[in-house]
């Protein structure tokens, strides 16, 4: 037996979720069996960004250090044989990002002790680890009301000679959800060729980019959800319903080297056609209310004098001669495109529409959905292992948690976060139920839950 028995760190409370901003404390426990010389115990508490190109690699090539703070709880001296404690207490900066862990880099957060010796003896040290979470309010984003839409028109040949093409819109009910949430989508197909087509798919996919030299870009299907075929000649409407298991944030605010972004792919199979709707993750939940209380944008300078010209003519006319009869009233002016921040949202691939595209008969009877899926990838990023993620944080108050059988598709989502006496304090229940793929409202068809594991990963 050595002269220590044991060295450990513990916070107060049991706590190990904090927010930036916010201090730490707790204590040094050192037990020893026999007294020891020492020239100081000292703390440190830091945290920094991590990254590296060869996967689960901790031999970092890039860091970014937040904060790295020592304090001296005990100067030189002889620590007698018993139990000592040392308090320690320090100030988390503000600035500091949301702990992430994945497979090229990691946000890591933690609180190190260690007894300095004299010379030619044995130093004793012990760490433990923190997280950190920032809270992403989604109704602070730019450019994040309304719908998330796209659409694509894709040519393509078959039996060597022949051509047909496909028209492709889809669309996501909003542009940010919270854990626990459901994604509604709606995708528009027009098959205009004589060849019936493959499957339809929608998926949540992740995307994290590492910036190394050649930064690094990991995939991720999360969750997959997939329908029928439209027959040859056919235009129909399908919809799926997604639910957002747990997930880090979109933005990691304060962190340069990693980044992650959402997105809702929707594709069919034979001819391959897909395309992208960019989304956010958050943790505060969108404000419909807000939406609705923005204000009208006022009409240009040019609407607001148009009238009172056109009434000074026709005013004076009518002394001398009978009241002209109105011109025909200028067409409306169509309503501009919404553009997407390419800092904000991942960019959807290049699109391009026919007009002489659109028509035919909208057939969704013959269109069910093959499966329905709440495919939850295992390797889903968290932001520590085991650990249980706070759900859905509503902007003014929290909704009952969903009980029983309507609660399954979720349960396969990695935790971030743990429960119990280290739970978030702004925590809150899911505030929306997942769908019950046994309605009658739903389309029905065989039920298969699956894990989505495959990634792809390539540099550039």
């Amino acid at each position: 037996m050595g002269k220590l028995e044991a060295i450990e760190v513990e916070f107060n409370e049991n706590k190990v979720v904090y927010t930036p901003g916010e201090s730490i404390s707790g204590k040094v426990t050192v037990k020893l069996n026999q007294p020891i010389q020492c020239k100081a115990i000292k703390v440190s508490c830091n945290g920094f960004c991590g990254i590296t190109t060869k996967i689960n690699d901790t031999a970092w090539t890039t860091e970014e250090q937040y904060f790295n703070n020592t304090i001296s709880v005990a100067d030189k001296g002889t620590l007698k044989q018993g139990d000592h404690q040392f308090p320690f207490k320090f100030l988390i900066p503000a600035s500091s990002p949301t702990s992430f862990e994945g497979s090229y880099g990691k946000i890591i957060y933690r609180v190190r002790a260690f007894i300095e010796t004299p010379r030619f003896a044995k130093d004793y040290s012990t760490e433990k680890p923190f997280y950190l979470l920032s809270l992403l309010n989604l109704n602070e984003l730019p450019d994040i009301w309304g719908p998330s839409t796209s659409e694509v028109t894709q040519q393509f040949t078959y039996m060597l000679l022949k051509t047909g093409t496909i028209v492709l819109k889809a669309e996501t009910d909003m542009k940010g959800y919270t854990p626990g949430q459901i994604i509604k989508v709606s995708a528009y197909i027009h098959n205009q060729s004589s060849k019936s087509t493959g499957h339809i798919a929608a998926s949540l996919v992740q995307r994290v980019t590492y910036e190394t030299k050649k930064p690094t870009h990991e995939l991720k299907s999360i969750v997959e959800a997939e329908g029928g075929g439209v027959k040859s000649g056919r235009e129909v409407k399908w919809e799926e319903q997604i639910i957002v298991p747990a997930l880090p944030q979109s933005s990691l605010n304060g962190c340069e080297l990693i980044k992650i972004e959402y997105y809702v792919k929707v594709s069919l199979k034979s001819p391959d056609v897909s395309l992208t709707l960019p989304i956010h993750i958050g943790n505060v939940s969108l404000d419909k209310k807000r939406c609705h209380s923005k204000k009208e944008i006022p009409p240009s300078k040019n609407e607001l004098v148009a009238p009172e010209a056109e009434a000074e003519p026709s005013a004076s006319s009518s002394m001398n001669t009978p009241a002209a009869q109105p011109g025909p009233r200028p067409a409306p002016r169509p309503t501009p495109r919404s553009r997407m921040s390419s800092h904000s949202f991942p960019s959807a691939p290049p699109t391009e529409y026919h007009h002489g595209a659109e028509g035919g008969n909208l057939m969704n009877a013959d269109f069910p959905n093959k499966r329905q899926s709440q495919a939850v990838s295992p390797n889903a990023f968290s932001y520590a292992p085991g650990l249980f993620f706070p759900q859905n944080q509503p902007p003014n108050a929290s909704a009952p948690a969903p009980s029983g059988p309507s609660s399954r598709g979720s349960t396969g989502a990695t935790a971030p976060y743990p429960s119990g006496n280290g739970a978030h304090p702004m925590a809150a229940p899911l505030s929306h139920p997942p769908p019950d793929y046994g309605t009658s409202a739903y389309p029905q068809g065989e039920f298969s839950c699956s894990f989505m594991g495959e990634f792809y990963c390539h540099k550039g």
